[in-house]
């Protein structure tokens, strides 16, 4: 069951096929790449870990982000990606909880971590990626490839803690391989030639996408920057075929922002696999009509890894469906091998059309929190993951996010879903993007609070959107106070920081 033989097994098959490339420069075939992660995997253990023991990442994207991912398998090491955009405290925070007693850093984030050091005594190596002591971890013999089994910790996903600190999801050998088998079901094929370009981060979504692209061998490319930057993607694609890539709708906007800008050729883009926030009906459409039928979405969790449900390629572009709008709206349908339900407050169930929170039980599902057995208790309850999102399940079964429980507006006594609201504002042609949340209100507990962002050289006025509101939602939910600001907050990920927005009325 340990993941690490994926790559083994496909070096075995393809050993010349190329296995990782920085830019347009293959830098391991798959041969190059197994040596190298077993090489580093025998390194770790010269250096006292044991099966079981946690090693963190903390890097930016680049091609030994998968030889360290693989080597931590190789060994029978848990992994613990960090995004490499977080603060020294939180990266400190993260190594204490996991007790990791090795870390792979970047050189800036290896320097702030000395400061902490002191409050870190499981921590017992910080290697520095790219240095010479991390080259010289190569040289070691290679390590056996470690059996393991099935519920053995493979990743420690830790969730962004946009509420609180963030808590580590266990995810076990067993997990990942259910992630694996779900896309090449639900989600995408990958075929010979193929590779994935990991624009969007290695310690998240896009990393986990390693798995089924190693399975099926195709290249991972990394960009020389190491993120996104829609100039040098529209480049990669002029060089590699059959690529994917995994994106926040931010990213999607972006990218296509650019496309329609320079007219470039997108032949070479097989699929865009969006996820990690909404991606709206009409910026659905405008990506839709600049790349053609290329976009994917998939809805999941840290806790169920990109696999809850997902909204084909096929359901995209079938504009012929009757209910096609809508169906762009939602997320799709359930995964394979995965069991999707909605409950009320009470865990009953709820029918089609109402709203309720989205449960789900599989293979995929955590094993529960890293040392929080409180929080696991909460989250697992029923023998169900309690995902906090609340949505409703159309009559053929499509599944539409109304919004986290925590956002859901109350006002007079009335529910009112702020992505509704968002949908309807976001219609209006003058509006590039919007977030709605609860203000206080004396008399009617709580009152909608739009923040807007006007298309650049554009102005809308308050009456306008109001007007405009009335025309698509009912009046009770549209706006009663506006924000109008130059950009939203966002986490690292894309995703809007409404916590940020509140401080503001």
């Amino acid at each position: 069951m340990n993941l690490a033989k994926l790559l083994a097994e496909a070096a075995e098959a393809s050993p010349d096929a190329p296995a990782l490339a920085s830019g347009t420069d293959v830098t391991a075939t798959y041969a190059n790449h197994a040596e190298r992660s077993a090489r580093l995997a025998g390194a770790l253990s010269e250096l006292g870990l044991e099966p079981g023991d946690r090693v963190a990442i903390a890097m930016v994207n680049c091609t030994a982000y998968s030889e360290i991912l693989f080597a931590v398998w190789h060994g029978g090491f848990a992994a613990v990606p960090m995004n490499a955009r977080l603060h020294p405290r939180e990266f400190a925070w993260i190594l204490e909880n996991s007790g990791a007693k090795v870390c792979f850093a970047g050189q800036e984030i290896a320097a702030a971590l000395a400061t902490h050091r002191t409050r870190l005594p499981s921590l017992e190596h910080v290697i520095v990626a790219g240095s010479t002591a991390h080259d010289a971890l190569y040289d070691a013999p290679p390590g056996r490839l470690q059996e393991v089994k099935s519920d053995a910790l493979a990743w420690l996903f830790y969730t962004s803690g946009t509420t609180g600190r963030p808590k580590g999801a266990m995810l076990s050998h067993a997990n990942l391989a259910a992630m694996n088998a779900a896309y090449f079901a639900s989600v995408d094929g990958i075929g010979p030639g193929d590779c994935i370009i990991h624009a969007a981060p290695m310690s998240h979504g896009s990393g986990l996408y390693i798995l089924p692209h190693v399975a099926h061998g195709a290249c991972q490319v990394v960009p020389e920057t190491g993120g996104f930057d829609g100039a040098e993607i529209l480049e990669l694609l002029e060089h590699w075929q059959g690529a994917t890539l995994f994106m926040a709708p931010t990213m999607v906007q972006r990218l296509v922002a650019a496309v329609a800008a320079t007219g470039a050729d997108t032949q070479n883009l097989k699929s865009i696999i969006y996820g990690g926030a909404p991606m709206y009906g009409e910026d659905c459409l405008g990506a839709l009509e600049t790349l053609g039928p290329k976009l994917i979405q998939i809805y999941g969790q840290g806790e169920a890894p990109m696999t809850i449900t997902a909204l084909s390629r096929a359901a995209h572009a079938d504009t012929a469906d009757g209910v096609y709008r809508r169906r762009l709206a939602s997320v799709g349908t359930p995964q394979d091998g995965v069991a999707v339900r909605l409950a009320d407050e009470d865990g009953n169930p709820v029918p089609p059309g109402e709203i309720g929170e989205i449960l789900v039980q599989g293979a995929v599902v955590m094993a529960g929190y890293w040392d929080d057995t409180a929080a696991t208790e909460a989250a697992l309850r029923g023998g169900w993951l309690h995902t906090g999102d609340l949505g409703a399940f159309d009559e053929d079964g499509y599944l539409t996010l109304k919004d986290r429980s925590k956002d859901v507006i109350i006002s007079g006594g009335a529910n009112i879903y702020p992505r509704e609201v968002e949908e309807a504002l976001l219609a209006e042609p003058r509006v590039l993007e919007c977030a709605v949340i609860g203000a206080p209100d004396p008399e009617w507990g709580e009152s909608v609070a739009a923040f807007i962002v006007p298309m650049t050289g554009e102005r809308v006025t308050e009456a306008e959107l109001d007007a405009f509101c009335l025309t698509r939602i009912a009046r009770f939910k549209r706006p009663k106070i506006y924000r109008f600001v130059a950009e939203l907050p966002k986490n690292n990920y894309g995703k809007v920081l409404k916590t940020e927005l509140r401080q503001l009325i």
